[in-house]
């Protein structure tokens, strides 16, 4: 039986499903101020949620989502360590998410398609929907769309044509992704972008009413965009590369925002990735929401958008908290000579794994990772915040402390009149995260 034939069988247990859905226990693990949500759990979960407990149902002005592509390919990245302790410390390789669904294309838009009902809930009226996909499965995707939102609300089909390594002698070089363009009503909102069209010959034609430009190539009038877009993807030396792989380019989610969103207006990304849409959004004034299930793609999130404000929820689960991480730390805290005031001090001494079981590394790897530590256990802490005025519920780190090429400062001082009690979020390389509240006073706690 052909997949098309599926298609009404896929619509009818997806929409079985998404009316079944629970939303998940999410709670506040860090903040930092603001309306804004980066969240870790299921985002289908996180969708439900945010419709029952944030009332944020008909709220969302534009949900962009950059979903597996049925590549049939696991995605990793390379963690690389330096250790002042340890020679020649070979990179670790990690799976990022997998995109292989073994039990065929079906289950893969079941996926989505449950994904879209409460997508289209979510949406307000004058919203917009952008789906990000390539070859493998556009198509198919574009049926389930037309189905759930309506044929007469398809907008655009975008193709974003980009220069990236590597062709075949047995096709054309695939060089472009498909992003298509759905609204929720016919009264959504859409500005149009103006792109550059030069004149034949780059010469000027001087028409009457038309106002012509000139720049290095030549004359150009300014004209409504069109819908294939030459985008460069995110170079290896770019001040925007977080390293996380499929990263998109913050430019690609300017001009989406761009076109369907006013200042102020919320944006949501639902499999965040590498955070594109958030930064994007922060940067052109908008609110965003951003949920990935992978604990990888949150802490490059969180690090990426370290400096805005934000409020981090994590989906509570039955994990055994037996097997959680543990962290050696020295607290001291010493009167200022001549003034009223005290110095707090904070070292890492030592961090601890409890098992290995779970870590996205093959068994080489794990070996490395026994080494690390027992001889340089720092190394595997990516990065940790300070709250030094914790109130008991939640961490609000007024400093953030991330490894860079030269590793990870684990020293960290604040002088001021009093502190009563301070939290401690530690996050490893591999997404693990631990807080630790102490109460100061004549003694650590």
């Amino acid at each position: 039986m052909s997949l098309l034939q599926f298609l009404p069988k896929i619509i009818e247990e997806s929409r079985e499903e998404y009316l079944a859905s629970k939303a998940g226990d999410f709670v506040v693990v860090e903040c930092t101020g603001g309306e804004n949500i980066l969240a870790q759990g299921d985002n289908m979960a996180f969708m439900k949620y945010l419709a029952e407990e944030k009332a944020l149902t008909g709220e969302l002005n534009l949900v962009y989502i950059d979903p597996p592509f049925f590549s049939k390919t696991n995605y990793g990245t390379e963690i690389k360590l330096h250790s002042d302790k340890i020679k020649k410390v070979p990179a670790l390789k990690q799976i990022a998410y997998y995109d292989r669904w073994d039990e065929g294309l079906d289950t893969y838009l079941k996926m989505l398609c449950v994904r879209f009902y409460m997508i289209k809930d979510l949406l307000a009226d004058d919203g917009c929907l952008w789906v990000h996909l390539d070859w493998h499965a556009a198509h198919y995707v574009k049926v389930l769309l037309d189905e759930i939102f309506g044929e007469k609300q398809f907008i655009n089909e975008i193709i974003w044509n980009y220069k990236s390594g590597g062709s075949s002698k047995k096709h054309f070089a695939k060089k472009h992704d498909t992003l298509l363009f759905y609204s929720k009503t016919s009264k959504y909102y859409f500005k149009p972008q103006k792109e550059k069209s030069y004149n034949r010959g780059y010469k000027p034609y001087r028409f009457k009413g038309v106002k012509e430009y000139r720049d290095e190539l030549g004359w150009y009038t300014m004209v409504n965009m069109k819908d294939v877009w030459q985008i460069d993807m995110v170079g290896r030396t770019a001040a925007e590369r977080t390293g996380y792989v499929t990263q998109k380019p913050e430019a690609l989610l300017e001009r989406v925002i761009e076109s369907c969103t006013c200042e102020g207006d919320l944006c949501a990304d639902f499999f965040g990735g590498a955070g594109t849409l958030a930064a994007a959004a922060e940067k052109l004034g908008r609110k965003w929401i951003s949920c990935d299930i992978g604990k990888l793609a949150v802490i490059n999130q969180q690090k990426r958008l370290a400096g805005t404000k934000f409020s981090l929820l994590e989906q509570q689960t039955n994990e055994n908290k037996s097997s959680l991480p543990s962290i050696d730390i020295k607290i001291d805290l010493q009167p200022i000579e001549f003034t009223d005031k005290v110095l707090l001090t904070i070292d890492l001494l030592k961090y601890t794994l409890s098992t290995l079981h779970n870590i996205p590394v093959d068994e080489k790897n794990k070996v490395v990772i026994k080494k690390i530590m027992k001889e340089d256990s720092l190394q595997l802490v990516d990065y940790w915040s300070i709250d030094c005025h914790y109130d008991g519920l939640t961490h609000r780190p007024q400093k953030l402390i991330a490894k860079d090429k030269s590793g990870l400062n684990c020293h960290f001082e604040n002088m001021g009149n009093y502190f009563d009690r301070i939290s401690i979020r530690i996050v490893d390389i591999f997404g693990n995260s631990l807080l630790r509240a102490f109460r100061i006073g004549d003694k650590i706690t």
